[in-house]
């Protein structure tokens, strides 16, 4: 299967190297894998170079944009910048992350998900960081959730969902619209990539209300937002998550932001939502 790799990067010198070396020893190397520099201050794209001087299938590109980061439209804009300079002669499609060291056999195992399975649209592993010199599972997800720094698409499942969301919450979007045109999500827990920067640890105190935001833009409705937002206020000890997540759901429905999905497919995310709740409240 024809592998193409898209990675969007900024300001990741400490850490592109590692992930790059990672996926260059694959024992089934990508056919292609483009590192989108976006807006780097530090040695980003030099690291880069020296790889793609190397191996013949890594390219860089670079693009300018807004120097701070926000979670969501900033890394999905970058992907796209990378995926036009891409043919179509792909089987899978990844959006990995630039801070990450993958098993020499991951993208072996991910394409035999993909040719064993022809219902499955989206496969990945789990994410693991590193504690008190231990990796550990980066518990912020539950493990049958496909993380948004480790995603493989099949074609046609890409196309179905229409690509990816230009917006936070577009790690959530692709799952739920995968499933709702019939598309299997599958996990190999036996795959741990290691994340060498912990989620969340980037963003600064203008993406608060984000999370909040894209919960209205995925028509969650209110209840199921304020459910969201206390399960990850409790999760993270921190109650201005609660209050932020609900803050944001309000200013874009004040502000009447446009929907990622359509109606249908929003009740179709509610109901998956809302049996996964009474599944662990029953359980």
């Amino acid at each position: 299967m024809n592998f193409y790799i898209i990675i969007p990067a900024h300001n990741e010198e400490a850490f592109i190297g590692k992930t790059l070396e990672s996926l260059a020893n694959q024992t089934l190397p990508p056919k292609k894998l483009i590192v989108v520099d976006d807006h780097s201050t530090d040695k980003t794209a030099q690291v880069v170079s020296r790889y793609s001087e190397k191996f013949h299938f890594i390219k860089l590109v670079k693009i300018t944009s807004e120097d701070k980061h926000l979670p969501g439209s900033k890394v999905i804009k970058a992907f796209y910048k990378g995926f036009e300079t891409l043919d179509d002669n792909y089987d899978i499609l990844c959006k990995f992350d630039a801070d990450l060291i993958f098993s020499e056999n991951y993208l072996e195992k991910i394409a035999e998900i993909f040719e064993t399975n022809p219902t499955c649209g989206m496969a990945g592993g789990l994410l693991y960081v590193k504690k008190n010199n231990r990796w550990v599972y980066e518990n912020i997800a539950n493990t049958d959730h496909l993380r948004g720094p480790i995603k493989a698409y099949r074609k046609a499942c890409f196309q179905s969902i229409g690509g990816l969301k230009q917006s936070i919450g577009w790690d959530t979007v692709d799952v739920l619209l995968a499933q709702y045109y019939k598309w299997e999500v599958m996990i190999n827990e036996q795959l741990k990539v290691q994340h060498l920067k912990p989620t969340g640890e980037k963003y600064d105190s203008s993406s608060r209300y984000k999370q909040g935001e894209a919960l209205y833009k995925l028509r969650y409705g209110f209840i199921l937002t304020l459910i969201t937002a206390f399960k990850f206020s409790i999760y993270k000890k921190n109650f201005n998550i609660f209050y932020n997540y609900s803050i944001g759901y309000f200013k874009a429905f004040f502000r009447k932001e446009k929907h990622l999905v359509t109606k249908k497919e929003g009740e179709f995310i509610r109901q998956v939502r809302f049996r996964g709740v009474l599944k662990k409240i029953t359980f």
